[in-house]
């Protein structure tokens, strides 16, 4: 966020304290009407040719990039992916264990990878059969966003919280 003497442009598109379009006007007019009001002169984005600007109050613009802060956080791209490994020669406990633990993890509102460790092809068919049969169990909890993919020596699964 650019402000007052900051802001290079020649020419700036801007917009009052109560969001009214002020057209475009030059830089210097702009910080004019900014000290003559007693707010700043808030450079919005250098994306677009004049970059548009807005006059406000500091208290304003703090608060605005507070609220954006906020937004960005809560949005889906931000959302941890975390690996479980599991392998076919594990013993029940251990896999109820592990599927507590991807359970938790789903609830908490992360993804959750499952990585199941394979030697061959027949490994291969049962890890498959497996990832499955998580999936089901688990279903309650999150849902595939990908496919289950055997590769080599691992097979995995991708799920996403529900909700």
């Amino acid at each position: 966020m650019i402000k007052n003497e900051k802001i290079k442009a020649t020419e700036v598109q801007l917009t009052g304290l109560n969001g009214e379009d002020l057209g475009i006007m030059s830089t210097r007019d702009a910080l004019a009407l900014a000290k003559q009001h007693k707010v700043d002169l808030i450079c919005t984005s250098l994306m677009t040719s004049p970059p548009p600007c807005k006059l406000m109050g500091a208290g304003a613009a703090r608060q605005e990039k507070q609220q954006e802060k906020k937004k960005a956080a809560k949005s889906p791209d931000k959302r941890k992916v975390k690996e479980i490994r599991l392998n076919l020669q594990m013993e029940d406990h251990d896999r109820e264990t592990k599927q507590s633990q991807a359970e938790r993890i789903l609830t908490k509102g992360d993804s959750v990878k499952l990585v199941i460790q394979v030697h061959g092809a027949k490994e291969g068919t049962a890890g498959k059969e497996w990832a499955e049969q998580l999936c089901k169990s688990l279903a309650e909890y999150g849902s595939k966003t990908t496919g289950i993919q055997v590769s080599g020596k691992q097979v995995v699964v991708q799920l996403d919280p529900i909700g």
